[in-house]
Formats: structure tokens, sequence, C-alpha cells
């Protein structure tokens, strides 16, 4: 999926390898972000998870009420680049990042009883302090729509949210607010029967809440989204409950924006070509083998659907450390430039040294007047920096 024709960017003007994130396609998004919240009603937080280039906060924070964070170091980025609201949640939360998080965020989310037990007292003393200040209780409706048990919070097992066999009613003293996560990259409909799983369960609790997170996971600016669908639901939700509603989408804000540039380094054969670039499934794009998915390369085909293909295999020392099998209509050459799409969103954000492998530069461009930033190189200190 990809809103920028990216064949129009000189790609000798970039380091490689390199992310690319189009700044008219990320505001393409937030607009329409921005529309679901003004005619629902709702607040919408950008994840920091799915996509923290915060040289691109001042353009969030146009459009969106705040951000959302799954722990210290996202929430403090969140308060000090983009402002707004700041949304934290944790599977679970040390007493130090308790502690800090108290003095800047607006919702904190625990994921037990037990957390909410344990820091309750310090809680509540800071919110007769800070009266912005308020905690909810991540629920597990227990309603599976993942297609894949790694990103399914619902699967059987899992050590998210709190299932209604394990919520104790009587420390609901303190908390406003319920949150439930339960998609990945998923249109409304999901959407929909999740919201009548969580009434179903847990609609007796929601007279004394005040606001409910229908976290992430909603595909809202991809084609074809029910997003009329979305706002009456949220305006129905609010009406039958008088809640307030958060959403909080993370690839919606960068789906279809970014792109990774890389470069050949060689070119071997065993049992069918194979050609080495200077990126990393693993380092650079794991979802690649944790999903596992296989990522578009502009004006590449299926293994044989084009005169020449090759295996794409990364750099490391990992012998899995394997992209994909691509064709092409003209042999590949050393030093030749590939660009892997929509790779703006849980992307950058997963990078690691792996090997000491080199992270990818950081570029804006604007696709309108063509104008490029390289906001963020790499090197050996930001390896070294990371050890001791």
């Amino acid at each position: 999926m990809q809103f920028t024709d990216f064949t129009k960017l000189d790609l000798s003007r970039l380091p490689s390898p390199c992310f690319v994130v189009d700044e008219v396609a990320v505001e393409r998004n937030l607009r329409i972000l921005h529309d679901v919240q003004t005619r629902s009603g709702a607040k919408v937080l950008a994840a920091l998870k799915a996509f923290s280039m915060w040289s691109l906060a001042p353009l969030t924070a146009k459009y969106l009420s705040g951000t959302c964070a799954s722990g210290l170091h996202e929430a403090r980025l969140g308060h000090e680049a983009y402002g707004g609201e700041v949304h934290v949640f944790a599977a679970a939360f040390s007493q130090e990042d308790i502690t800090e998080l108290l003095t800047f965020a607006h919702h904190i989310v625990f994921n037990s009883c037990g957390q909410w037990r344990r820091f309750r007292d310090e809680c509540l003393e800071m919110q007769q302090q800070r009266s912005e200040l308020t905690f909810g209780l991540r629920i597990n409706p227990e309603h599976s729509e993942g297609a894949v048990p790694i990103y399914d919070p619902c699967a059987p097992g899992s050590r998210l949210g709190i299932p209604l066999s394990q919520l104790d009613e009587s420390l609901l003293d303190g908390i406003s607010g319920l949150h439930f996560h339960t998609l990945c990259e998923q249109g409304f409909e999901p959407l929909e029967r999740t919201v009548t799983a969580v009434e179903e369960k847990f609609g007796h609790l929601l007279p004394q809440m005040q606001w409910v997170n229908f976290g992430g996971g909603h595909h809202i600016t991809a084609p074809g989204y029910n997003i009329d669908g979305l706002v009456d639901l949220i305006k129905a939700f609010k009406a039958r409950h008088d809640v307030a509603v958060y959403l909080e989408p993370g690839e919606a804000v960068a789906i279809g924006t970014g792109v990774l540039s890389c470069e050949v380094l060689d070119i071997t054969w065993n049992h069918l070509n194979q050609a080495i670039l200077d990126t990393s499934a693993t380092c650079h794009m794991p979802d690649t083998l944790e999903m596992p998915y296989r990522p578009d390369i502009t004006g590449a085909g299926l293994p044989e659907e084009k005169a020449h293909t090759y295996r794409l295999g990364g750099l490391t020392c990992l012998a899995g450390d394997v992209i994909g099998d691509y064709s092409f209509d003209a042999p590949l050459e050393i030093g030749q430039r590939i660009v892997f799409e929509d790779m703006g969103h849980y992307t950058m954000v997963k990078t690691t040294t792996f090997n000491g492998t080199k992270l990818p530069s950081l570029a804006i461009w604007n696709s309108e007047t063509d104008a490029l930033k390289v906001v963020k190189t790499f090197g050996y200190e930001d390896f070294k920096e990371r050890l001791s």
C-alpha cells in the first residue's frame, strides 16, 4: 500500500540504507484521522509504538489530540515533542516508571488489578495535585479478531488485559476508564464486533466510567475503510454510555507514507541467484520474519514472474536474514538501488544493530515540492553507545 509515487525521488540524493517518509502522505493520513475526530467527538491519539518520527511531531500535533505510549520513554517523547494529551499503558510498570509518569502523563492504564493495587495510593495522592491525571484498566474481552497469534491480544493465554473473571470490582474506586485493544491492521467490522463483546461482558461497569479507549489496530486511513461506520459507532457508544471515547491508531498515521531505500552489495549463486543488500530483515524490517510477510519492491514481481529471479538477503551472519524471492525485468547490478514500499510504520521503531549493522538514515521528502531533508544518520557511535 503506497500513496506516493517514490519513483519521482532521485535515490542518489540519499545515503544508503535510508528510510524516507513523504510528509505530504503523512498529512493526508492525519487529515482523515482529524475528520474522524471532528465528526465523531472522539479524541484520536498517535500511537508512538508504530511511528515515532518526532521530526513530524508538529505536523501530527496540528491534527490529533495527543499521543499514546507503551512505556516511560515513549511517553516522555510524546510529552516533550508532541504535546497534547499523553496516555500510557504497559504490561507492567516499575516503581521508578510510575513515579516519573505521574509527573506528566494524563491517562495511565494498568494491565492488572495487582498493579493498580500496588500503586493506587501513590496515584491518587498525585491526582490531588494534578486534576487532569486519570487512571484506567486494560480489559480483555476474550474476543479474538486477529489472524496471526503473535499479534492477537485476545489469544488464549494472552498476558494483555484483564479477563472479566480476573477483574476485582472492589478495586474500581479511583479508576475512571477502561481500555481495550484487540485489532491489528483491521477494518471497521472487527471493531464493531469487538465493541459488542465489550458491552456484553463489561457493560455493567460503564456507568462508573468517564472514558473508554478503543485502542489501536484500526486501518482507518487504508482505502475502503468504513469511516462513516466508525463515526456512527463512536457517536452511538458515547450516547449509550455517556463516556468520552479515545482511539489510538499507529499504523494509520504512517501507512502508505514511507519506503526503505537500499543498495545491492553483491550478487552470488546457491541453487538460485542471490543478491546481498546493505539492509537486513532481522535488523531493519523484523516484521518480515515475525509476522511474517513479504514486502513489496518497486518494479519487482513474484518469483519467475519476470525474467530474472533473485533471493534478497541481508548482510548479517544470521542464516535466516532473508527478505524473500523477487523477480526483475533486468539483471540486478552491484550498486543498484532497491526500494521496499510502505516501510514507514513498525520499521524504524524496531531497528537493531545486531552484528554492528548500521542503522538506516532517516529522511523526510515532500512529494509536491521535491524538498528533501536527511534528518538523521547513524554510525559506529550509535552501536557503541548501546553497549559498555
